[in-house]
């Protein structure tokens, strides 16, 4: 079984809006699309990018504002402190990605790289993070996280912005602004032209 399927298998677990099962369910797809950016045909392979770029960017950005303040209670302030570095690093990574051509060499060399370390971030989340979520906060607050990270998600960045990330203070000022312009040259570019990033 794959690392995917089993997130999968592990969030079909929890109730639908439990925060854990949220993220879960998004490494799944974050997984799925790594695998089709560095795999799959090549005239959808930047379309993949653009989706994993936007999942990325708006995952990170909620676990920011809404699981670290949570998971500093549960798992520690070091283990909230230590995701939120590794979040700072991957935006900065995702942002030189975003100004590379999709399937160019230094592109292809930068995404393995890049998806190690998004894959060992999963990781420490699902072994560190929400087991502590999960025995220290009841049902009831996992999904009121659920909700609040599924409702941030729909407002957030879709593009990496490496200034404000690894600090939820700024996520909450500065992510709003960011939103309108992401979501503004994401609504140009799908109409424009197939380099529109």
């Amino acid at each position: 079984m794959s690392s995917a399927e089993q997130e999968r298998a592990e969030a079909e677990k929890l109730p639908s809006e439990d925060v854990v099962g949220v993220l879960l369910e998004q490494h799944a797809r974050i997984r799925d699309l790594f695998a089709a950016v560095r795999g799959g045909p090549a005239e959808q392979r930047e379309e993949r990018f653009r989706e994993l770029r936007a999942l990325l960017a708006v995952h990170e950005t909620a676990e920011e504002m809404i699981v670290r303040p949570a998971a500093k209670k549960t798992a520690g302030e070091q283990e909230a402190e230590a995701r939120n570095e590794e979040e700072k690093e991957a935006n900065k990574v995702l942002a030189e990605l975003d100004k590379l051509e999709v399937g160019s060499e230094r592109f292809t060399r930068l995404l393995a790289d890049f998806e190690q370390s998004v894959s060992d971030h999963a990781e420490h989340e699902e072994q560190e993070e929400f087991p502590a979520l999960r025995t220290r906060l009841s049902e009831e607050g996992r999904t009121k996280l659920g909700k609040r990270i599924l409702a941030v998600e729909k407002a957030a960045p879709t593009r990496p912005h490496p200034t404000a990330a690894g600090s939820p203070a700024l996520q909450w000022t500065v992510g709003p602004f960011a939103s309108v312009l992401d979501r503004a040259r994401d609504a140009v570019s799908s109409t424009g032209s197939s380099t529109g990033r």
